[in-house]
Parts: C-alpha cells; sequence; structure tokens
C-alpha cells in the first residue's frame, strides 16, 4: 500500500468516527448546526472513499488505453468532490431555514459543543497528515480532501462557538444562523476546490511559478547558438508532461544533440517530481 493510499484509509476512518458522533449528538440536542454538520462529514467521508480509490488508480502504470497514465483520475474526484460539497450546502440550508421558520429550541446544547470540539481536533491533525503527504506526491485528491476536512475544523468551531452562545444568551435562532454562515463557508470552499481540480482537465499550462524555473532551466542550456521555441505544458494529477522544439546549430551531431536533451531532462526531472519530458530537435536553418 502506497503512503497516498495509507493517509487516505486514515481519513476514512476518521469521517466514519465523526459522522457517527455529530450524528448521535445532533438527535439528542435538536441541533439542526450540528445535524448540518454530520451531514458534511457525511460527503467528508465519501470524498475521503473517492480520493482514496482515485489515488490507488492514478498511480496505475501507463497502459495501451492510458499511454499518458491515470493521473486525472485524481482531477476528476477533485471535481466530484468539489459538486458533493455543493449538494451539502444545499441540504443544510434547506434544514437550516426549516427550523428557523419553526423556531425549534435546541436541547442538551453540552453534548454538541463537546462533539464539535472533539470533531475539530481529530480533523485538525488529520488534514495536517493528509496536506504533508498531498504536498509531498503533488495529490490533487489528498489535497481535495484535505481541504474538505480543513473546512470542518473552522465549521465544527462555529457551531461549537454558536452553541456556547445559546447556552449563554438562550437565544436559540442562533443555530440556524451559524448553520448558514457553515453553508457560506462551505461554498467557498467548493469553488476553490472545483476551479483547482477541474483547470487541469483543460490542458492548461502549469502555473507562473514553475513556468518561470521551467524556462530558467532550458535556457542555462541555451548556449553557443542553442535556441528553444513551442514550449508546451500541462498537468494531469501529480504528472507533468513538458515538450518543446530545441534548434542545434547545423554542425551539431546527432549524439551531441541527444546528449544536450539529457542533460536538459536531468536537469528538469531534478527540480520537478514525476515529469515526462519530450524535446523535438531541429537544425538552424
Amino acid at each position: 500500500m502506497s503512503k497516498k493510499t495509507r493517509v487516505a484509509s486514515i481519513s476514512i476512518a476518521s469521517n466514519t468516527l465523526l459522522i457517527i458522533l455529530k450524528l448521535v449528538a445532533g438527535i439528542i440536542s435538536g441541533s439542526v448546526s450540528v445535524i448540518s454538520e454530520a451531514i458534511h462529514s457525511g460527503l467528508d467521508l465519501l470524498a475521503a472513499i473517492i480520493a482514496y480509490f482515485s489515488v490507488r488508480i492514478s498511480d496505475t502504470p501507463p497502459d495501451d488505453r492510458h499511454p499518458y497514465g491515470h493521473g486525472k483520475f485524481e482531477n476528476v474526484s477533485g471535481v466530484i468532490e468539489a459538486l458533493l460539497i455543493f449538494i451539502a450546502a444545499i441540504w443544510i440550508s434547506y434544514e437550516a431555514i426549516e427550523k428557523l421558520i419553526h423556531k425549534k429550541a435546541v436541547e442538551s446544547v453540552s453534548i454538541g459543543i463537546v462533539v464539535m470540539l472533539i470533531a475539530a481536533i481529530v480533523n485538525t491533525l488529520v488534514s495536517r497528515k493528509l496536506y504533508k503527504v498531498a504536498k509531498a506526491t503533488e495529490s490533487v485528491a489528498l489535497e481535495a480532501d484535505a481541504l474538505h476536512l480543513k473546512t470542518d475544523v473552522y465549521t465544527s468551531v462555529g457551531v461549537a462557538v454558536g452553541l456556547l452562545l445559546i447556552w449563554i444568551t438562550k437565544w436559540h435562532i442562533l443555530d440556524p444562523i451559524v448553520a448558514l454562515v457553515v453553508v457560506l463557508i462551505i461554498l467557498k470552499e467548493s469553488y476553490e476546490l472545483l476551479r483547482k481540480a477541474f483547470l487541469p482537465l483543460l490542458d492548461e499550462t502549469l502555473p507562473d511559478k514553475e513556468l518561470k524555473i521551467l524556462r530558467s532551466i532550458i535556457d542555462e542550456h541555451c548556449i553557443n547558438g542553442i535556441k528553444y521555441h513551442n514550449l508546451r505544458t500541462r498537468k494531469a494529477g501529480n504528472y507533468k508532461f513538458i515538450d518543446f522544439h530545441l534548434e542545434v546549430p547545423e554542425d551539431i551531431s546527432v549524439k551531441t544533440a541527444h546528449e544536450i536533451c539529457d542533460k536538459i531532462e536531468e536537469s528538469i526531472n531534478s527540480r520537478f517530481k514525476h515529469t515526462e519530458v519530450n524535446i523535438h530537435v531541429e537544425t538552424l536553418s
């Protein structure tokens, strides 16, 4: 089992535990904000399961039907997770508005506060682990899962604060209001995740920061009349694809030209992980 798969399985286990805790606390207290958090965690669990299988598939070597590998499975996973977050926001909004209309009181506030704080602590630890592995492996799916849990931390703390204010002020209307605030946070998360996961599916170029590094690496080897053009880049999951045309003087042999290409590829691979470089050699006219 790979490092990415192991950390994804941890997310599945933690989300399962938190769903049970939040549902029990929500039912006992009658708090729509706590129940909304249970729904949020339910979609987090589904997202974690999707992330688990997507990282397993994305690590599969290229084959005849997928010669460029399976990296985009992680991007597809991210898009699905973003849509799930959007669905959660709609559901929570409905529940919150219903409670605003019927003005139901919240019972057993203390249980909700304790469970929300436990959820915040657990998700903080798991999301940090996910972010660490996601950064090390450049995994879009794990980063999306980490973003889910990070948002869950904020919303859990927000719900806990809302329940505390209800306990102090006895203003039970704060419960659905806090739930609607949770919705706004979730919608923002959904948009950011959807954009990050979807754009690579359109073969968008690498970020400007990475392109600047890439160009500087190529420029280091463009000496003695060597030039390059038509640089193209794209990303699929944690895999980067780079290709460009290298123009060399007529008096350079094929062997020397290939040696230059090998050096450029080595330099690029030393700075970027999981990179495939294709260089088309041309003769300067």
